[in-house]
């Protein structure tokens, strides 16, 4: 049951930090604002930070995945 709530909240954060990412030129991203974003500029420090927590967040959703499988495996 942990699991599977750490998932869903793993799963939100992955979301909500792909979407903060800037776009890198043209397509859905600027549609949504990215286009706009650029030119108001951020700061490369920032960016590998959030590239960083990304990756982080995107390991720990992975490895709930692996988990949740395990246990379904063996519990049935």
């Amino acid at each position: 049951m942990g699991f599977s709530i750490a998932l869903i909240v793993f799963s939100l954060l992955m979301m909500m930090l792909v979407l903060m990412h800037k776009g890198k030129g043209g397509g859905l991203s600027d549609m949504f604002g990215g286009g706009m974003q650029s030119s108001v500029g951020g700061s490369s420090v920032a960016e590998r930070n959030l590239d960083r927590i990304t990756i982080v967040v995107g390991l720990l959703w992975f490895a709930c995945i692996v988990v949740l499988g395990l246990l379904m495996k063996f519990d049935s």
